[in-house]
């Protein structure tokens, strides 16, 4: 499954990619894209995994970059 969300206050370009970098890393992850111009996430997961990786991802979001939210 693949689904974008809109991100609310990434700061910049350089904290897209961090961001990205470290939820390429999860378990589950498939593929994901952070884009700093469109304030958007991409994220694709297996289809019966993917509520529970999006919860993690959501929670890597809130340590890595806490002023971030992911609007759902």
């Amino acid at each position: 499954m693949r689904k974008s969300f809109r991100l609310d206050e990434i700061d910049c370009a350089n904290c897209a990619r961090k961001l990205q970098d470290e939820l390429a890393r999860l378990d589950g992850v498939d593929a994901v894209s952070v884009n700093f111009l469109t304030q958007k996430l991409t994220l694709t997961a297996a289809d019966e995994r993917f509520d529970d990786v999006l919860e993690r991802v959501v929670a890597l979001v809130a340590r890595v970059e806490p002023d971030c939210e992911i609007v759902r």
